[in-house]
């Protein structure tokens, strides 16, 4: 039985409850964010908490939390729910009104709900021991603010069954020009003769965890060379590896494309070194 925090109360999750007038359950109004941690210690942290304040901002959502508030809610959550990996999923509405009415409404308290979710061991960084994907190409139909990690995931949902009916374990979509944006629940990578590709950030994309301390560590050890910019459908179907990222998978090779092999069908050696980076500095962050 999962212990959870809701409105600064520990209980059982079968004794959570939230309105039905809440405005995360009437209209999706609220930000999330899932910090994976293993053995106690959590991955990125910081830039998790960052993330989540700046989408609370865009919504225009009042919490003023600080980082020792969040960081004591996770450990307690961790100490609670003793496991050797854990994914703390934290979840802020808007609140709950007297009636559905879309403006924001004023003077409604924020609903604080978080919960640990089983997560995957962290993958083994090596080529003939990884979990590799298969992915399926399709065209971007999400809403225009992909940036802030809303609980409004309907057209994640949607992009991910798509590809999940199709054998696919998860998507790249593209937009109506043909470039990258990501996948449906995870950044996305190419690797062409040596170099990292990934898309710029913009509204298209959430500025992923993984993504920001996978091209840190990158940068910082300068032996693969990293560049931010638009790329193409063609691009992606040319490359010699692709790569997703998030916190759950960490960064994962994709070894087929719409039925076909990405480079030679294997995990390629450019991932390799990348996820032996990641590993022994994402929990810097």
């Amino acid at each position: 039985m999962s212990i959870v925090y809701l409105n600064g109360t520990y209980m059982p999750i079968e004794e959570a409850k939230i309105s039905p007038l809440d405005r995360g359950f009437l209209f999706g109004d609220g930000i999330y964010e899932v910090i994976p941690s293993y053995a106690g210690k959590m991955v990125g942290f910081g830039p998790h908490i960052d993330r989540m304040i700046e989408g609370l901002a865009a919504l225009e959502i009042e919490l003023n939390w600080s980082h020792d508030q969040w960081r004591e809610v996770c450990q307690e959550l961790i100490e609670r729910n003793p496991s050797t990996q854990v994914g703390l999923y934290l979840h802020v509405t808007r609140g709950a009104d007297t009636k559905r009415h879309h403006p924001y409404p004023k003077g409604v308290e924020p609903t604080v709900f978080a919960m640990p979710t089983d997560i995957p061991p962290a993958p083994i960084p090596e080529r003939d021991k990884v979990t590799a994907y298969k992915v399926t190409s399709m065209q971007d139909q999400r809403w225009q603010r992909c940036n802030i990690k809303s609980i409004s995931l309907l057209g994640n949902v949607m992009h991910y069954q798509q590809g999940y009916s199709q054998g696919s374990g998860e998507v790249l979509l593209f937009n109506g020009n043909d470039e990258l944006t990501e996948c449906g629940a995870c950044n996305a990578y190419i690797v062409k003769n040596g170099t990292v590709i990934t898309p710029a950030l913009d509204h298209q994309i959430l500025p992923g965890i993984t993504r920001l301390i996978a091209l840190g560590v990158l940068r910082e050890d300068g032996s693969i060379a990293v560049e931010e910019r638009v790329v193409t459908k063609q691009e992606v179907f040319d490359a010699d590896e692709i790569w997703i990222s998030s916190s759950s998978k960490e960064i994962a090779p994709v070894t087929q494309i719409d039925g076909k092999a990405v480079g030679d069908g294997m995990p390629g050696p450019v991932w390799e070194k990348a996820a032996k980076l990641y590993s022994a500095g994402k929990f810097n962050y």
